[in-house]
Formats: C-alpha cells, sequence, structure tokens
C-alpha cells in the first residue's frame, strides 16, 4: 500500500512539473482524432491526461448459489502529444482478474504512437486489431463477461504492428492494418494478422466493418467477415452486429459466425438501461475454441451519479449464458484523474 501512495505521489509531483514547463507552449492546432471524428480545437493542450481506472463487484452464480467479491482490474492511463502531428497513448494492467500474465509488455494494453497530417494517420505500437465489432471494440472495464461472447473473451486483440487511416470527410474513416497473429505461440512467433476496414459516424447511424486475415499455421489464414452496426434514435441504441469466420471460404457463414442485438436507452444524463442477446457457433480447431454453440443474453443498468462527466459508474447486470448459467453482477467503476487532481493541487486552471 505504501508503494501506490509514493507511485501517486511521483505521478502527481511529475503532471504538476509538467503542467507548469509545458503550459506556454499550447498553442498548435489539435488534429482529428485516430477515427477521424474531426474533434478540433484552436490549442493542442501538451500536458498528458494521466487516470487510473478501476472496477470492483460482487458476482453471484445462481447455478451454484455462490457469491464473490473481487475487482477487474486497475489499469493506467496516459494520453498526449508530442508535437502539433504526433501523439501517443498508453494503457497498461496495474492489476487484473482475468488476465494470468500481466508481467512486461504482456500486461500492456497498447502502447501507441500516431502521427497525424491532413485526412491520413499512420500508428504504430501494441494496438487492438481492426475487428469489426463494437462489442469487440470496447473497453474491458465497459463490458460485463458473462454478457460477452466468447469471441470477445478469448479472442486476443492486443497486438504489435502498424497501421494506417484516411478520413475522406469528418464521418467516414478507412482502415488498413498489418500486426501480430493472435494465433501466434512459443514455438512460432512470426505468423501475422491483416485488416481492412470502414468506420463511419452519422447522427443515426454508426458502422464498423471489417474483412480479416489471422495466420493459424505458416501461410494458413483464417478470413473473417465482422459487420457492426448501431442505430441511434433519439436516446434509444441498438447494436446489429455478425461476424463469420472459416479457414476454408467453402465453410463460410456455416460453422463459425457471431450474432449479436443489443439495445440500450439514456434516461438523461444519470442512467442507462441495456440488454443484450447473442449466438455463437464454433466448429473449426483453427478458432479459439471448439464449441458447437452458445446463446447469451442478459439486462442491466448504470447509474452515473456525476452528471457532470462519466468518472463514477454503478452497475447492475444480469447474465446467461451457456458456460457460466446465470450470473448477477453488481460493482462500481470509477476513473481516477490524475492530471485534474495535479491541477487542483498547483492551482493551474484550465484554459
Amino acid at each position: 500500500m505504501k508503494k501506490i501512495f509514493v507511485f501517486l505521489g511521483v505521478v502527481l509531483m511529475t503532471i504538476g512539473s509538467a503542467v507548469r514547463a509545458q503550459e506556454v507552449d499550447s498553442s498548435a492546432p489539435l488534429q482529428k482524432s485516430s477515427w477521424g471524428d474531426a474533434k478540433k480545437s484552436e490549442v493542442i493542450d501538451y500536458i498528458p491526461d494521466v487516470s487510473l481506472d478501476m472496477r470492483g463487484f460482487y458476482n453471484h452464480d445462481f447455478t451454484t448459489g455462490t457469491g464473490l467479491l473481487n475487482g477487474d482490474g486497475l489499469y493506467l492511463n496516459i494520453d498526449g502529444y508530442i508535437s502539433e502531428n504526433f501523439s501517443y497513448s498508453f494503457n497498461h494492467r496495474l492489476a487484473s482478474t482475468y488476465y494470468e500474465d500481466n508481467s512486461g509488455f504482456n500486461g500492456t494494453n497498447w502502447l501507441t504512437l500516431t502521427y497525424e497530417v491532413g485526412d491520413f494517420s499512420v500508428t504504430a505500437g501494441k494496438d487492438a486489431l481492426f475487428v469489426g465489432s463494437f462489442e469487440y471494440d470496447a473497453y474491458d472495464l465497459d463490458t460485463y463477461y458473462e454478457m460477452n461472447s466468447t469471441f470477445y473473451n478469448m479472442f486476443d486483440c492486443w497486438q504489435w504492428g502498424l497501421s494506417a487511416a484516411w478520413y475522406p470527410d469528418e464521418s467516414n474513416s478507412v482502415l488498413i492494418q498489418a500486426a501480430l497473429s493472435p494465433y501466434r505461440t512459443e514455438e512460432e512467433q512470426n505468423m501475422f494478422s491483416y485488416a481492412a476496414g470502414w468506420r463511419s459516424e452519422y447522427d443515426f447511424y454508426e458502422s464498423y466493418w471489417t474483412v480479416n486475415m489471422w495466420e493459424y499455421e505458416k501461410g494458413r489464414f483464417v478470413k473473417a467477415l465482422n459487420l457492426g452496426n448501431r442505430f441511434h434514435i433519439g436516446d434509444f441504441s441498438c447494436d446489429l452486429e455478425y461476424m463469420t469466420r472459416a479457414s476454408d471460404l467453402k465453410n463460410f457463414f456455416i460453422n463459425d459466425f457471431t450474432a449479436i442485438i443489443a439495445p440500450s436507452y439514456n434516461i438523461g444524463d444519470w442512467v442507462r438501461v441495456f440488454a443484450k442477446c447473442g449466438f455463437e457457433r464454433v466448429r473449426e480447431e483453427a478458432m479459439f475454441e471448439d464449441f458447437d454453440a452458445n446463446l447469451f443474453y442478459g439486462a442491466g443498468v448504470e447509474f452515473f451519479p456525476l452528471k457532470e462527466d462519466k468518472d463514477i459508474r454503478v452497475h447492475a447486470a444480469w447474465t446467461s449464458n451457456d458456460f457460466f448459467g446465470d450470473i448477477l453482477n453488481v460493482g462500481l467503476t470509477w476513473k481516477m484523474d490524475l492530471t485534474r487532481a495535479a491541477k487542483h493541487l498547483f492551482h493551474i486552471s484550465d484554459k
């Protein structure tokens, strides 16, 4: 515990020094985000955004009648700009329940350097594989394990590689990526994956579509088509997703697929009510696991006590699936914004 407080103190002092040293340098125009959402500002703030994310929960298993009080993980996030065109992003698991090995870079979700100029960007480092699914794209602490597809829970997305994006307009992004394959083994490290995708964002509709090739043996690939769709009507939204995978194209759409419907409704800025239902089939040994079928579904509610932001979230979610049975999960997620704390500590106001 003493080491944690020392660590936080060092981080706060480092941020405070950066705040004072870099305050006069925040003058360059902000570029588009990595997804091309065209967020613009008159200045770039070179002060890094540093935060710690944590989620704790109580899990009750109705099948066995047992309960567990635990935490999902403690994650460190650092985001910032080096110059007008270079930005970086870092996310590391300081502690985690669902990952067996958090040592070294195994505990790093992403560590990227992005160069952006005009309507193009290039990103290098460890990053998520481009897989066209809003479920698969979600941050660990924003999902509920027993309500996820087995594909999400078992297919390792964090890989070293290189990606590029083109933003033809403010609503669309064209993506390509080459990275290490999630099927790599200790014996064969030099296997790769490739992706091409399209992502869009409109008032009523968002898309995230990709075609993928994941090498599972030298020169042999699993081919995948992933179609993520999100529809908005006022405060109501609904995800409709379909993903299909096959090592042999003759079996495309037949042996291995995941289909998901996930509606949600926002009640003001305080409450989000959501549900999810999915079905998946995995029959090829080349996939992440060989099983015939899995039906998963559930519903829940999220409450945000701080109206001005979403840094604190209380949730309750009931889920059911063919592997875990019926589960009730009640928990609390919070974000410790260390940059904001340092600004208050050193009496620096946002401009």
